[in-house]
């Protein structure tokens, strides 16, 4: 069994509407101790590490951050989030961690891990303010889907189950930024594969399981965010299991739990709507 700790949405930085960035820091250094303690064969960390300000500031909030994974004893795998790239390039990012920043897939022995570090950069200009999915990106997804030839764990900043946002503080009244506009092409490259899939996101700040077309989707909790936990930071990190069932555990002051039996098979192409036989009848 592969054990993966996961840690998401950092936002170190000046507190901001419910982000406790003041307490990432500290936080962070908890979740390091405690990994170290834990022995997972592998970190992995999902992005938005800071809460943007300008270039120069988060170069060195970035710094900040990075100094304190460098404690890990295990290997440790970054992808960018949003506010991770508002003022600094991928390029930037990978300088700054020390570390490639390109698509990459990861031999786990029964299971592989899909790094899908699609573009996560927020557009505000028109035409197209928000998200914007580059055609090479979802690419890579459907070739990696199609070669996979064992159980694949694909993780991402952004989800793209396109759940409810139904009581997100963030995103119930700006669901068009809490996933991308091309979400469905990107699941119908995964639907591809002849393996179990699972995918796990940050960015939406709660822990949650969807399942589409038989494939889980799974968001994890902020290690800051605060607005399920009356203002204080939800200390939330995670550690999912991979064998036969995935495991997935989410610490700290918002717990979650969840067992998973992925499968290869995918699910019987929806009926028609019955509105358009009643109207032949």
């Amino acid at each position: 069994m592969t054990r993966i700790a996961i840690v998401t949405d950092i936002h170190h930085g000046a507190p901001s509407h419910t982000k406790r960035g003041d307490t990432a820091l500290e936080l962070l250094a908890a979740f390091i101790d405690w990994a170290n303690a834990e022995k997972p064969d592998l970190v992995l960390e999902l992005g938005d590490r800071i809460s943007d300000v300008d270039s120069q500031t988060d170069a060195r909030l970035e710094r900040e951050v990075t100094e304190l994974f460098a404690r890990l004893e295990m290997p440790v795998h970054h992808i960018c989030g949003n506010h991770d790239r508002d003022h600094l390039s991928v390029g930037d990012n990978a300088e700054i961690l020390g570390r490639d920043l390109s698509h990459e897939v990861i031999d786990l022995g029964a299971w592989q891990l899909a790094l899908w570090r699609a573009d996560s950069k927020i557009h505000r200009a028109a035409p197209r303010p928000g998200f914007d999915l580059p055609e090479a990106d979802l690419l890579w997804l459907s070739q990696m889907a199609q070669r996979a030839g064992k159980p694949t764990l694909v993780a991402s900043h952004v989800p793209f189950s396109e759940h409810s946002q139904t009581g997100n503080y963030y995103f119930q009244r700006n669901a068009s930024l809490s996933t991308y506009p091309q979400s469905e092409r990107a699941r119908a490259a995964l639907a591809q594969a002849r393996v179990p899939v699972v995918c796990v996101a940050g960015h939406v700040h709660w822990n949650t399981v969807t399942t589409v077309d038989g494939i889980p989707h799974i968001t994890q909790q902020s290690l800051t965010e605060s607005f399920t936990t009356g203002g204080e930071p939800a200390r939330a990190w995670g550690l999912l299991e991979l064998g036969e069932t995935v495991n997935w555990e989410v610490f700290g002051d918002d717990p979650f739990q969840a067992r998973l039996t992925p499968r290869a098979r995918r699910w019987t192409p929806p009926l028609a709507p019955f509105l358009r036989e009643l109207a032949a009848e």
